[in-house]
C-alpha cells in the first residue's frame, strides 16, 4: 500500500523542479533536452489535473508520453482522488528518441505502480484494448499531428472511454486537430466542455462524449 502523502510530495517536487527549469537530463546517456514547447505547460497541466479531480476517475489514458510532463499532472489527479484501483495508461512508440525521460520522470516521481505503458503506435493498440473491453474514464491526446491519425485516436478513444467520459485534446490551434475535434462534436453528439485561450504551442479543448449516442444510418452526416 503507498503512502499517498509521501507519494504526492514526491510527484510535485519532480513535477515542479522540471517545469520550473524547462530541462531533463537522461540518465541514459546524460544529454540535456529542452523539455519546452514539446511538452504542455504547468498551467495545462494543472487544468488537466483539475479535470481529473472534478471528475473523480481513477482510469486514464493518454496518447503521447514524451517529457511525461501530462502523466505527472494526470497521476497527481488519481493520488488525490484515492482511488486504490487508479490506473494510467501511457502509449508512446517514440519514448526512445527522447532517451525514456518520460518514464525516468515518472521513475523519479514514485509513480511507476499507476502507470502500464505501450511503446506502440495507437492506431495498433487502441483496437487492440477495445476487444479487451477495456474502458477509461478520461483520455488525454497528445500523440501524432496528423490528421488521420488525430482523427483514429478520437475515434477509438469515444469507443473507450466511458459515456459521457472526458476526452482532453492538447494543441487544439492545429487544423488537422480542430478539425478532427470537429466532426465529433457535428456528428457524434460530443460536447465542448472548455476551450483555452488561443495560442501559438498549446491550446487545449476538453470534450465530453454522448452520454448515448444517438442512432445514425448513412443519410446522417454533418460537414465539419
Amino acid at each position: 500500500m503507498i503512502n499517498r502523502d509521501e507519494v504526492l510530495t514526491r510527484l510535485r517536487n519532480v513535477s515542479e523542479r522540471v517545469t520550473s527549469d524547462g530541462k531533463a537530463v537522461a540518465s541514459l546517456d546524460q544529454t540535456v533536452h529542452e523539455i519546452f514547447p514539446v511538452a504542455i505547460t504547468a498551467t495545462e497541466g494543472k487544468v488537466l489535473r483539475d479535470w481529473i479531480v472534478k471528475e473523480k476517475v481513477a482510469t486514464t489514458i493518454e496518447i503521447g508520453l514524451a517529457y511525461g510532463i501530462s502523466a505527472l499532472f494526470i497521476c497527481e489527479g488519481l493520488l488525490l482522488n484515492g482511488h486504490n484501483d487508479a490506473r494510467h495508461v501511457a502509449v508512446d512508440p517514440h519514448q526512445s528518441g527522447f532517451k525514456n525521460c518520460g518514464l525516468q520522470l515518472l521513475e523519479e516521481a514514485g509513480v511507476t505502480d499507476l502507470i502500464e505503458f505501450h511503446a506502440v503506435e495507437s492506431q495498433i493498440l487502441l483496437p487492440r484494448l477495445l476487444s479487451e473491453e477495456r474502458r477509461f474514464e478520461l483520455a488525454f491526446i497528445d500523440g501524432s499531428h496528423l490528421f488521420e491519425r488525430v482523427f483514429l485516436d478520437l475515434i477509438y478513444l469515444g469507443r473507450l472511454v466511458n459515456p459521457g467520459g472526458i476526452i482532453f485534446v492538447d494543441d487544439y490551434q492545429l487544423p488537422a486537430i480542430a478539425r478532427s475535434v470537429s466532426f465529433c462534436l457535428s456528428n457524434l453528439g460530443w460536447t465542448l466542455e472548455e476551450l483555452s485561450p488561443a495560442d501559438e504551442h498549446h491550446q487545449w479543448a476538453v470534450l465530453r462524449t454522448a452520454r448515448e449516442p444517438a442512432p445514425r444510418t448513412f443519410r446522417d452526416f454533418v460537414d465539419f
